[in-house]
């Protein structure tokens, strides 16, 4: 009797976890970015009031004790996992300077500009050891949704006002590399160039010092370049201001949510190897214009909800049972 109601209480607790999990998703069923999460139980601890038996045998391996099996008694349920579903959602077009990412992976993002603690972050193709624990231990978050703008400081920020990184040109008018080399090339907050940058054109490696330019347009195309207009002695002029990075990792079901559309990685977790690449390639390109809608099912939502408030139901109606019996016992006494 008393074991029926531990067993309950456990039920409603697991259950509740359940229609919390359930009702964060259809909160955010219209947040860019937002990737659903599953909930499933799990049985927890037993009584064992007999032990399995397999009998014994004489000499003749002829029976002499039957065998019996296992007689337990089960304590209720407990909050098995809780997994987040990353399958990439629809694409909604929104225009402006935004961006999806055309599969799986992350924009890259800082509350701190790295750059100005003299923090250099280096992404190593040939080590991915050594890039891994770089990325996880400059506090990056990571994120699905590309809304992006240009700050007072010429900076190039997401919709939390975290800056967003990626790889610097080596020229501003026709680049050939990205981030300083083929092999080893350094992660920087992508930013407009600086005056000096925009006298140097057409030669000259941009060093991005300095109080940055007004751009009068800006733009991402799909391969991750962002490009902007500025004035140069009067003449529009574009410029290229770098290409965004995309973060990859070897089981991204292990990133800790963080709110405000990021995700968290840090050493010990179960993300395992993280790179940064450019859009392309083995990498997934972008859509610019677009921003990826939630990955919420209500169907499945309302469906599971349906079934864990029935659950809930049973295990409330067991503890009103054990009740009604522990107050006959009760009255027997009287």
């Amino acid at each position: 009797m008393l074991r029926a109601m531990d067993s309950a209480v456990a039920g409603l607790r697991a259950h509740q976890n359940k229609l919390d999990v359930i009702g964060n998703n259809i909160a955010n069923v219209n947040t860019f970015g937002f990737k659903a999460q599953s909930y499933s139980f799990k049985d927890t601890m037993y009584q064992t009031s007999s032990a399995s038996s397999g009998g014994k045998k004489n000499g003749d391996n002829l029976g002499t004790i039957g065998g019996a099996n296992p007689a337990q008694y089960g304590y209720g349920a407990l909050t098995g996992s809780i997994a987040t579903d990353y399958t990439s959602s629809t694409p909604s077009y929104v225009g402006g300077f935004n961006a999806s990412i055309n599969g799986s992976g992350f924009f890259i993002t800082n509350s701190t500009n790295l750059d100005s603690t003299s923090r250099t972050v280096t992404i190593k193709r040939n080590d991915t050891a050594a890039t891994t624990k770089e990325l996880k231990s400059n506090d990056f978050s990571y994120t699905r949704v590309g809304q992006f703008t240009i700050d007072a400081n010429g900076y190039m920020v997401d919709s939390n006002g975290n800056f967003v990184y990626g790889f610097r040109p080596d020229n501003l008018l026709e680049p050939t590399k990205y981030g300083g080399g083929d092999d080893d090339k350094t992660l920087h907050a992508l930013r407009a160039p600086s005056a000096a940058d925009i006298a140097g054109i057409p030669g000259g490696t941009p060093g991005f010092t300095g109080a940055a330019s007004q751009l009068k347009s800006v733009e991402i195309g799909n391969d991750g370049v962002i490009k902007a207009t500025v004035d140069k002695d009067g003449v529009a002029t574009s410029v290229v201001i770098g290409k965004v990075a995309v973060a990859s990792f070897q089981n991204q079901e292990g990133l800790m949510k963080a709110g405000n559309n990021t995700f968290n990685a840090s050493s010990g977790d179960n993300t395992g190897i993280v790179t940064a690449s450019e859009p392309g390639g083995a990498t997934p390109t972008l859509m610019s214009g677009y921003l990826e809608a939630s990955n919420v099912d209500l169907a499945k939502e309302f469906s599971d909800m349906i079934t864990t408030q029935r659950g809930f139901q049973a295990n409330s109606k067991i503890i009103t049972v054990s009740d009604e019996i522990l107050q006959e016992l009760v009255n027997m006494k009287r």
